[in-house]
């Protein structure tokens, strides 16, 4: 009986131990819906690539609110405001 107990319990953690590992494999966000509406700067604060891996290259932006919208990078005011804010991070920074 012990050794049926002892067998059931390592077949539970080798499962566990494999789904959370499947967990990591793989991007954590991808779009497959796109913001078309150009986002004014001053609703952005920040921004991301999507992984390589994602099916659709995108940016993610950040907004005040707090939400993330997918646009596509090829866009020329996506480019404009990542030039934006790249710059707007470099300029407040301070040499101590």
């Amino acid at each position: 009986m012990a050794r049926f107990a002892l067998s059931v319990v390592v077949l539970m953690l080798a499962a566990i131990a494999l789904t959370e590992g499947l967990r990591g494999v793989g991007p954590k966000k991808c779009c497959f819906r796109f913001n078309d509406k150009q986002i004014s700067k001053e609703k952005v604060v920040g921004y991301m690539k999507t992984s390589q891996r994602c099916s659709n290259p995108a940016i993610l932006m950040t907004t005040k609110a707090g939400r993330q919208l997918c646009v596509r990078p090829s866009e020329p005011w996506v480019k404009e405001l990542i030039t934006y804010l790249n710059n707007k991070n470099t300029s407040g920074q301070t040499n101590l």
